[in-house]
Order: structure tokens, then C-alpha cells, then sequence
């Protein structure tokens, strides 16, 4: 965990400071942050290069400016920012307190114009429901879901050799675990093999899924 000023990040993966030689990466996402920001505090102008930056909004609102301007990203906005050949930009709860999630990824290949694309998926279905696609994320093999699930939903986990399951709000139970997950929990998925998860309480789930 990560506590500044204003914001505190929790990290799935080493990150800065918080460093472990054992969780470096799972296939090309090489970062997921939570973050927790107070009104107005964030991230002033920072650089970003050859990477994708895959941003959830989950409550309040983040004010995201870069040389295009600024732009108010609210919750269940989700922001696919391929950085490329290198971006410059800032972010900020605006106006009230903030949580999002951001995937960093690495792409499939170098040198591409920089791409900054927002969307409001519905997720009305109760289901797992396909947000990003490698074709719009610039990641061969990679697909992002994401489910708003009402308490004692039961939803499939859709078959890839890997995935990486991120509790947001609420709390899961699965079978081989002997306690619920709740908000900020995760778990890995290698192998083919199905998986069926539980909602415990009213939960959102962020389902990354890759080929590789």
C-alpha cells in the first residue's frame, strides 16, 4: 500500500516503492491499482509510454487533463488510454471523493500514436459483461469484463488459459475458499478449467481474461 497526501493505493502487483520480487506481473498486466482519492487530490502531469492504461471509475468522479484538455470521468465510465509513443496527463478527483481502478498492460507492439477512448458500458444483465477487447486495447489475447452482480447471482468465469478476477465492491464466496472475498480481494486463474463465483452481498467484479 501507498499513502500520500490525500490518497492511499492499494497495489496488486510491485509497484514504486512497494516492491515484491514475486509479484511482478500476471501475463502483459504488469499493474492494478485501487486508489482512494479525497476531493481534489491525485496525480499532477506525469508521462506514460508504451503502455495501456485501462481506468474503472468505481465512485465520485476523476478529472483527467492532458494536451486534448480536461475531461470529468464519473463512476461506471471506464477510459482506455494507449499511451504509445509517450503522453503527458494529470488526474483528480473532481470535486468529491474518488475510487478507481487502473490497469497498466503492456502492448502488443511499440511505437503506436498515442489513443484515448472513454465508454459507459451497461451492465444491467447481472452478468459478466465485455468492456474491452484486444482490438481496443492493443493487447493480443486480452478481453476485460466487468459484472454488477445482486446478491446470490452465481456467474461463469468464461474459459481462458488465464485470468485475473478483482472483487470491487461487495464480497464473493467460492467453493475451495473457506472465507468470502470482499472489496480489494483477488485471484489468479491458470488452466481452461471453469469457474462459477457467488455473490455473498450485491458485488462488481473486474474479470481480465488473456490467451497467453
Amino acid at each position: 500500500m501507498t499513502r500520500d497526501t490525500g490518497r492511499q493505493t492499494r497495489h496488486s502487483f510491485s509497484f514504486g516503492s512497494a516492491y515484491d520480487p514475486d509479484r511482478i506481473s500476471f501475463g502483459p498486466l504488469v499493474a492494478l491499482n485501487d486508489d482512494l482519492l479525497a476531493a481534489g487530490a491525485g496525480y499532477d502531469a506525469h508521462d506514460h509510454s508504451e503502455m495501456v492504461l485501462v481506468t474503472w471509475v468505481v465512485t465520485g468522479a476523476l478529472a483527467h487533463e492532458d494536451r486534448d484538455g480536461r475531461v470529468r470521468q464519473s463512476a461506471g465510465e471506464l477510459a482506455v488510454t494507449r499511451a504509445g509513443t509517450g503522453i503527458t496527463h494529470s488526474e483528480r478527483a473532481d470535486g468529491v471523493a474518488t475510487r478507481f481502478v487502473q490497469a497498466w498492460l503492456r502492448p502488443g507492439q511499440a511505437g503506436d500514436e498515442p489513443d484515448r477512448r472513454t465508454s459507459t458500458p451497461d451492465l444491467g444483465s447481472g452478468d459478466l459483461v465485455v468492456v474491452a477487447d484486444e482490438a481496443g486495447l492493443g493487447v493480443p489475447g486480452a478481453t476485460y469484463r466487468i459484472g454488477d452482480l445482486p446478491a446470490g447471482a452465481s456467474v461463469r468465469v468464461p474459459a481462458a488459459p488465464s485470468r485475473y478476477v478483482f472483487v470491487a465492491t461487495g464480497a464473493l464466496t467460492r467453493s475451495s475458499l473457506a472465507e468470502p472475498l470482499s472489496a480489494g480481494d483477488a485471484f489468479e486463474i491458470t488452466g481452461d478449467h471453469e469457474v462459477v463465483v457467488t455473490a455473498a452481498v450485491p458485488a462488481q467484479l473486474l474479470v481480465w481474461s488473456f490467451a497467453g
